[in-house]
């Protein structure tokens, strides 16, 4: 079975200017993967697996999924995680370009500096093995719809400061606890597995990085800057979460794809566990007075809060 979804925050002492950075760089240093080598891409996709676990597929303990048979099902879910990775190229995509602007006139022989540029590394890596990843589950190529992709175009030139950091983080978290589940569960396809653990591994590195941007971005920010960002953050991070799946899995899992939408979006099994996975995620807006009511309304629209 897949583990708890909720994963423990430790309380972390904030450290000197720099210091997070360089604690980063030599984690990076000693603990790295290259997909190409890591992924076994060689061997022919198993269908007796599933691909994500089924408890978070989005007709998980609906009357649909109780008439599925178990093919369906684990087709179900391997579309699926062919659409959640596909949307983690289309963010890693915006990130990258995000921290390239932030850091374009900054000192290269910083901590801070280089460290950015590990991370775009490593995300390009990691949007490299999604996309090979998607490819060898037997998904097309899942993209946002076209006005995300617009708003995307728009978040990515215009978001700075807090606002790009805090919804990088948004992202990577929920990623990150979905993926946890999937990497210990042996009804799992292991090469999905090893992918989930590659990015759960190197992502803790960003999301430490993207929390301390953004605690350093709002250190003496008044209150119209805060609720400002706070509401961009939210927007974005409902973007994000509504475009994990896209409504195309339905069709290539061989459903009908207005009952799957319908049943899905009154799923509150899995509403329940996109709560439960951001409770940590939550605690840290609210500790960083991130949690508006505007902004709130937006969360609990994504089944976030």
């Amino acid at each position: 079975m897949a583990s708890s979804t909720v994963r423990p925050h430790a309380q972390e002492e904030p450290l000197p200017d720099d210091g997070v950075a360089r604690r980063l760089l030599e984690s990076s240093a000693i603990l790295a993967y290259d997909p190409a080598v890591e992924v076994d891409w060689d061997t022919p996709l198993d269908k007796d697996f599933h691909g994500a676990s089924p408890e978070w597929c989005s007709l998980y303990g609906t009357a649909y999924w109780a008439e599925l048979t178990d093919a369906q099902r684990k087709e179900l879910t391997r579309q699926e995680a062919a659409s959640v990775a596909s949307t983690g190229i289309w963010f890693e995509m915006i990130l990258q370009q995000m921290v390239l602007r932030d850091i374009y006139a900054k000192d290269p022989t910083g901590a801070e500096f280089q460290w950015a540029l590990t991370e775009i590394a490593e995300e390009c890596r990691h949007s490299i093995m999604f996309a090979r990843g998607a490819q060898k589950l037997g998904a097309p190529a899942y993209r946002p719809s076209r006005p995300v992709l617009e708003l995307g175009r728009v978040f990515k030139t215009l978001a700075f400061g807090e606002a790009a950091y805090a919804s990088i983080l948004v992202a990577e978290e929920v990623l990150d606890v979905m993926q946890r589940d999937w990497m210990r569960d042996e009804r799992v396809v292991p090469f999905v597995r090893t992918i989930n653990n590659i990015h759960v591994v190197e992502e803790s590195r960003h999301m430490k990085f993207a929390r301390d941007e953004t605690r350093k971005r709002l250190a003496g920010a008044g209150r119209v800057r805060r609720q400002i960002n706070a509401f961009v953050i939210a927007v974005a991070s409902y973007v994000i979460v509504t475009s994990m799946v896209n409504r195309k899995v339905y069709v290539h899992a061989g459903l009908d794809e207005k009952r799957a939408l319908a049943e899905a979006r009154a799923n509150q099994h899995h509403k329940s566990m996109m709560r439960s996975s951001c409770s940590g995620l939550m605690e840290f807006l609210a500790s960083a007075r991130l949690l508006t009511k505007p902004a709130l309304a937006f969360y609990k629209r994504a089944n976030l809060i």
